[in-house]
């Protein structure tokens, strides 16, 4: 029996060696795969300085999305053009070489021709319910066609609504603008939009238009606040009109390739910090945009160079109500598309 015994208590003590083992095997597995954790490199390339809205935001993703992952997703922002110009960058997305870009809606036209539903005028109430409509079924679905096409779209960013600008005299009214040469970007909805009030689009690079109104090329122009002041484009008119009449904006778009490698978590975290980026972008956009607006009335008032004006309510309508009657020239799907169309001016 004492031999028996014996051998029980060391077949014991080797079943429970054996298991201390298989323990310590399973915890040097862990953190061997603990370590070999893949990491990834994020570059986001943009085209402005780090100091503006877009810059800012790129930045505040870049700090975010790298806390969220604890480095996991290493992201390098590259401004000011340094990798990519916006007219190049969507080809790099495709090819990978660079995983993420922030272009104007102007360069997806051949791609998505309904982003240009931005440019239909007078189309949203203000900066708020532009955000509902971007934030909502439309702007998804504008999101969804854009990756449709091999990309990964994420998120709207601001630059802020276009305000008229004169030489010739106050464009309150739609007759104001009748006769007046208008500097546009490439754009059927822009060119339409001034047609339909007997003004005269004219085509141009946006790095000529401050000779061109300096110069009586052209005689009237759309812009931002951040364009017309950065440029200077209020030394050289005479009127300058708030309209918010029209917006501009930026789309974040990752490349399908480096989206697709990223686990189901990264990706949550990737939208997450973006979420979060887009809020700042926008406040960021906004304080920007009256800050610059206070440095323009300021211009006015000492020099007496510049009057400024803000259409009321009145004006606004009967503005509307002369362009809107483009919109159903853009009713085509393959263009910008009823539907989408009439969900915007639904958005609540």
């Amino acid at each position: 029996m004492k031999g028996i015994v014996s051998s029980a208590v060391v077949a014991s003590a080797l079943f429970f060696t054996g298991c201390g083992d298989n323990k310590g095997d399973s915890n040097q597995a862990s953190a061997s795969n603990e370590s070999a954790k893949q990491t990834y490199t994020l570059k986001f390339s943009h085209v402005v300085s780090p100091n503006t809205p877009k810059g800012k935001a790129a930045d505040y993703f870049e700090k975010r999305l790298e806390e969220l992952t604890d480095g996991q997703i290493d992201v390098q922002v590259y401004p000011s053009s340094q990798l990519y110009k916006d007219n190049a960058v969507l080809k790099a997305l495709k090819l990978d070489s660079v995983q993420m870009a922030a272009p104007s809606f102007s360069k997806f036209g051949k791609i998505v021709p309904q982003l240009a539903l931005f440019d239909l005028p007078f189309l949203f109430k203000d900066i708020d319910h532009l955000h509902r409509v971007q934030d909502g079924e439309v702007g998804q679905a504008l999101k969804d066609m854009v990756t449709a096409k091999g990309y990964k779209a994420l998120s709207f960013w601001d630059n802020h609504f276009k305000q008229f600008s004169s030489s010739v005299k106050p464009v309150l009214m739609p007759e104001d603008a009748e006769g007046q040469k208008f500097r546009i970007m490439s754009s059927k909805v822009l060119e339409a939009q001034f047609k339909a009030v007997g003004a005269n689009p004219q085509m141009m690079p946006f790095s000529e238009v401050y000779s061109g109104l300096q110069q009586g090329v052209i005689d009237a122009a759309e812009n931002p606040i951040s364009n017309i002041y950065t440029k200077k484009f209020h030394e050289v008119q005479k009127y300058l009109t708030i309209s918010n009449h029209g917006y501009l904006g930026y789309l974040v778009v990752m490349s399908e390739k480096f989206w697709n490698s990223l686990t189901p978590d990264l990706q949550t975290k990737v939208q997450q910090a973006m979420n979060e980026a887009t809020e700042k972008e926008r406040e960021y956009a906004e304080a920007l945009n009256k800050e610059q607006f206070n440095l323009i009335k300021e211009y006015a008032e000492k020099t007496g160079k510049l009057e400024i004006f803000e259409l009321n309510q009145e004006q606004r309508e009967a503005w509307k109500n002369a362009v809107s009657k483009i919109y159903p020239e853009f009713y085509d799907k393959d263009v910008i598309g009823k539907d989408l169309i009439n969900k915007t001016l639904a958005t609540e």
